[in-house]
């Protein structure tokens, strides 16, 4: 049988699950979760412009229209050299043929508890919310938004949501008219956040904070978080009434467990087919996999799509359903993205040839909305997918 597992029902997984479906295999999805979270447009719901409903997409759905088979249910270790998956009600399952499409965990800082994050758990978009709603029933505050950095792995780093939720949450107190009330800052262990978008987009980005008088604390780690306040390696403090933090991604404690190739940050290693080397009919993609490539890659869900659909097409090829050269995804690095700011947006793109900032007034914001109506379209089939979207 041309059976594929493939474990992980974030974006990476259930593009893989519908190109894998397309490649003629017989597709089962294991995800702990009953629905796709499309965190590129989760930035919407603390400041009231979505719903969680309105992003948290029914797995079901996409797997009834796709044809493969949907498991809810929990991987607690993978096994490489037996070829082995457990889970935590399925128990053990022998997979010859597997796609690990997990997704990473999150460096934990001290005190990380008294942060909430815009990319971590679906379920803290809505706990920012509420904090947001009390912060505007309060009439004033400190609002510090940041992300963090991992030294083993810099791509795991994730700053462009963290800047649009902070644009949005300036749109929305400005629209209320108490936005003077309230102090604003952004702060990274970074001296240039954002660097790896290009030196235009810094400078655009440098602008963009003095015009709208936001804070900055750039260039110093973080020591540790208390209840309202940012502690900095030289001791220094940033008060806060609201912390947002996105701390960098890394391996998931289940993944450093098992006898896979990893990097030091504890992500899978592959080749540039999504191969994990040394085991025979695996892959690994998305964020759970180590990329390959130049100085300011990120990961990033276009590139983790691409990952998916490269590895159905080589599983294909491996598995002899089809002729044709495998494809690698590391001609496809780039940094793309809309970056929304609540009343606009900045369509940013990277690649080793040139570095782009476009201001887009108005029409951006509603081109990204666009953008969450077509990836639940066209992930359903209803619409003809754009390549590259």
């Amino acid at each position: 049988m041309k059976n594929i597992l493939i474990i992980g029902g974030g974006i990476a997984g259930v593009e893989a699950a519908i190109y894998y479906r397309k490649e003629g295999f017989e597709v089962e999805l294991i995800s702990d979760r009953e629905y796709l979270f499309i965190y590129p447009i989760a930035i919407w719901i603390p400041v009231s412009s979505t719903g969680f409903d309105n992003v948290a997409y029914p797995l079901e759905k996409i797997a009834k229209r796709h044809g493969f088979a949907l498991t809810i249910d929990q991987v607690t270790s993978v096994n490489a050299a037996e070829k082995t998956v457990t889970l935590k009600n399925g128990g053990v399952r022998q997979v010859n043929r597997l796609v690990i499409a997990m997704g990473a965990s999150k460096m934990k800082p001290e005190g990380i508890e008294h942060t909430l994050s815009i990319c971590g758990a679906p379920e803290q978009s809505i706990l920012l919310k509420e904090k947001i709603d009390a912060l505007i029933q309060k009439g004033s505050g400190k609002i510090a938004f940041g992300f963090g950095g991992n030294p083993n792995d810099p791509s795991g780093v994730r700053g462009g949501p963290g800047f649009e939720l902070f644009f949005n949450l300036h749109h929305q107190l400005k629209k209320l008219g108490i936005r003077d009330h309230y102090e604003m800052t952004f702060f990274a262990p970074m001296a240039e956040p954002g660097a790896r978008m290009g030196k235009k987009a810094l400078s655009l980005m440098e602008m963009m904070f003095k015009r709208n008088r936001f804070f900055s604390r750039y260039g110093k780690k973080i020591k540790r978080f208390e209840e309202n306040r940012v502690v900095f390696e030289d001791d220094s403090t940033l008060e806060s009434d609201l912390t947002m933090f996105i701390p960098a991604g890394d391996g998931l404690e289940l993944i450093k467990a098992s006898d896979l190739p990893l990097n030091n940050a504890g992500f899978i290693r592959i080749n540039d087919y999504c191969e994990i080397p040394g085991v025979e009919g695996w892959y690994a993609i998305g964020d759970a996999s180590a990329l390959e490539g130049p100085d300011w890659k990120a990961k990033q869900g276009h590139i983790a799509e691409v990952m998916a659909r490269n590895a159905a097409h080589n599983s294909a090829i491996s598995f002899g359903l089809k002729s044709g050269e495998k494809k690698g995804y590391r001609d496809h690095l780039n940094i793309l993205c809309v970056m929304d700011m609540g009343d606009g947006a900045g369509f940013v793109y990277r690649d080793d040839k040139k570095a782009l900032l476009i201001p887009m007034p108005i029409i951006g914001h509603w081109m990204k909305m666009m953008w969450g109506w077509y990836y639940k379209m066209s992930k359903m089939g209803y619409i003809p997918r754009i390549p590259g979207m």
